[in-house]
Formats: structure tokens, sequence, C-alpha cells
């Protein structure tokens, strides 16, 4: 379908189910501008794409062609809306609800978790995450095999961790409705909410009989970005929790900081980083590469972009290990993949989860969000991430006592030892 098809479609979609506002200027948004959330609870390469402008460069939706030419798709669809309207039993969902499931049947079709739809509120309380502060239960979370929603990190002095929530737990319903088989971001925006709400949750905990309730009490959750400190006198370590805004100037500025210490190697951990922004994921890459490619985003036409670093950052040298695991996903796997097939470092811990294709964000006219998936990236050595991962240069399992962190000793052990 070429372009103005889809614009089409969409236009008339708008049209058959009687939206109220900005219809024109929802199609605008889907059609224009190219741009992972940081969302502290998941995340992913993603560009923001403009918001549309509502004014008066067009007031209404495409209009059939002058022959007559309708699509026979749009007749079924407005044969089934007319019908809903004249024969159903029971009440029918205001228009513009109807327009939200319609976009959603369309979405669930396409087969893919990364395409997704938020509403307006939930949309809003996105756009917040992404700016580093959100209002929540201050957790990072994940779809698992199960589709259902795990937790992957609970952050300290959480409402979360005050709930005697931990990671492994699977969130299936919140405040009484069942949440498996949303999408992800639906199910994040249920969880999150205004600071000072409860929200009741239902928990499946590993080696627990049955599923059992936690009333959380959301609060402002300020993410806590990056982690820096010495081991003993000569290891450096920093860590990094998300790919947002903020996070290259920081990790730079503590990376600055470490290496005024003139430590003999350095560790960079990446695990249970969901992602962000793809800028970002460049950038910090940048840290620590010379000049050369760091990642090839291609499009679905088979067009691509090559991405590189320069020479000159503060990183280009001190020996160092990534930290990896199956929660480091997206941006965390660009900068972990380009410095593995670089051979500037090597990677230690597990798996990593294999999220490898870019989102493109549109704010619609009604505050909505449409999240569309548009390329997908390879490695500097052309290796394919989405849906197969990295695979750590030393393989090292997390183990099951909290208390004791394999991999961080065996990044000691390798940078004390070099092996």
């Amino acid at each position: 379908m070429d372009q103005s098809a889809r614009n089409l479609l969409y236009g008339l979609l708008i049209v058959i189910i009687l939206v109220g506002v900005g219809s024109a200027t929802f199609v605008i948004g889907l059609s224009i501008g190219r741009a992972e959330s940081t969302a502290p609870i998941a995340a992913q390469p993603i560009r923001e794409a403009p918001t549309p402008a509502a004014d008066s460069q067009a007031t209404a939706a495409p209009s059939p062609t002058p022959d007559g030419d309708i699509r026979p798709e749009l007749e079924i669809l407005r044969e089934a809306y007319d019908l809903i309207q004249s024969d159903y039993y029971g009440d029918v969902p205001d228009d513009t609800q109807l327009t939200y499931g319609a976009i959603r049947g369309m979405l669930q079709r396409l087969g893919d978790e990364h395409t997704g739809f938020l509403e307006p509120s939930s949309a809003k309380r996105e756009r917040e995450a992404r700016s580093g502060t959100y209002h929540g239960i201050g957790v990072l979370v994940d779809l698992n095999d199960s589709q259902k929603l795990e937790v992957v990190r609970v952050f300290r002095g959480s409402p979360a961790e005050a709930g005697g929530i931990r990671a492994g737990d699977q969130i299936v319903s919140v405040d009484g409705r069942s949440i498996v088989g949303l999408s992800l971001d639906e199910m994040i925006a249920l969880v999150r909410g205004p600071a000072g709400t409860g929200v009741n949750l239902s928990i499946e905990r590993p080696g627990a009989d049955e599923p059992f309730d936690v009333v959380v009490t959301r609060a402002q959750i300020e993410i806590p970005l990056v982690e820096a400190r010495m081991i003993g006198s000569d290891i450096a370590y920093v860590s990094l929790t998300s790919f947002d805004a903020r996070a290259t100037d920081q990790l730079a500025r503590e990376i600055g900081s470490l290496l005024a210490r003139n430590p003999n190697g350095l560790i960079f951990d990446l695990r249970s980083d969901p992602g962000g922004f793809l800028d970002q994921a460049i950038d910090v890459s940048d840290l620590f590469l010379d000049e050369g490619l760091v990642m090839i985003e291609r499009n679905r036409d088979g067009s691509e972009q090559r991405f590189d670093s320069d020479s000159g950052d503060l990183a280009e040298t001190i020996p160092l290990v990534v930290l990896v695991d199956r929660g480091s996903a997206s941006a965390s796997e660009i900068v972990a993949g380009a410095i593995q097939d670089r051979e500037r470092g090597v990677l230690i811990g597990t798996l990593t989860f294999g999220k490898g294709s870019v989102q493109n964000v549109h704010t619609l006219s009604d505050g909505s969000e449409l999240r569309v998936t548009i390329a997908r990236w390879f490695t500097p050595n052309d290796r394919a991430i989405h849906g197969e991962g990295l695979e750590p240069n030393i393989v090292v399992e997390a183990g099951d006592d909290p208390a004791q962190d394999l991999q961080l000793d065996r990044a000691v052990e390798y940078l004390r030892t070099g092996k």
C-alpha cells in the first residue's frame, strides 16, 4: 500500500467512527517525521516524532476519490460500524473508544509487541518518564516468555521495595483487572499513576504456591541513573540504569572522576538496563571507542544508516569489562555489541535480551501516542541482535545468593589477571 492509500485508510477510519477532535492532524501524525521511552519500567531505542500541530491546513479526513473508488476494506468497516450502531443490544462505547479499539486491532495484527498505542493519560505519564522523573512504584519490568509483566529490578528506597516486591516477581493483575495479554505499554500504564494513590498488585512469585496481593502507594520516582565507585584502589566501577536524555553527560562526569584516581581497569555495568534514546546509545558508545562504526540501522526498504564514533573521548584506552544479562536490552545491546565487535573490551555475564528494533513515537492530536517499529539495527560486524541477543565472551550466571555478585567478582578477576 503506498503512502496516499495509507493516509486515505487512516482518514476514512476516523470519519467512519466519528472522531470528535483533530482527525486530519491525526493522519498527519501518523505519516510525518522521524525521530526506547526511556521508561523506567521498560525502554527501547526510540526517536520522538514531531507533535502534530492543530492548524487550518486540513480540517477533514480524506474523502473518496471523485470516481467513487473506495477500498473494499473500508466499505466493510463502514458496514460494521453502522450495524453496531443500529443493531447492538447494549451500551455502545463512545466514538473515541471505538477509535482506540480500531487502532489496537490494526496493531495487534502486526504481531509486533514493540508497536503500540497509548491513550492520552497513559501517554502523558510515558512522556514524563522519558524526562527522568515519573509517578509510579519504582521498578524496571519486562514482558517475559509467558507474556506476563516480570519485575527485573526494584529501585532502592522505592514504594515497591517498601511493599516487599522482588526481582523475578510477575505482576498479573492491577486493581483487580488482569493485565495478562495486554501490550507492554498498556501494562506499564496501569501500574503507574499519580503520587499518593494506592495500587493493588496481584503477584506471582517463583516458588510460591499461590498468587498474593500487595498494596503499594505510588510516589514520584527520580530514576537513579548512574552509580560510580572504586573497587579497592585499582578498579573503577560505573553502572547505568537507562539511556535517558541525561545518560551521556552524567556518565562522562562520573567516569572522569573515576579516571582521575588512576585505576587499572573499568567495569561498565549494563545489567538490567532496558535501553532508551538511540542518540544516547551512540554517544555513550563513543565514550569508550575511537573512530569507527558503532551500529548499522536498516530500514524496511533495505536502505541503511551507519552510526560512527570518533576519537578523543575520555575512556578509549583503559582496560574495559562490560557486565550484561537478560535485562540488558536495546540501547544497552547497541553499546555492548559495538564494544565486543571492535574488541574494545569483553562482555561478562549472560545472554542479553535481543531487542534490536527502533521505534518512532508519534504524539497524536488528542495527546495519545502511536509507537511504530521503523527499522532494525545491527552490530559493526553486521550481527542481528533482534531475537538473538549478545553472547558474552565469558559466561557467568548470577547465582542464587543476593549477597554475592559472581558476575562482578569475575569482572574484577579478569581486570586484575587478564584472564
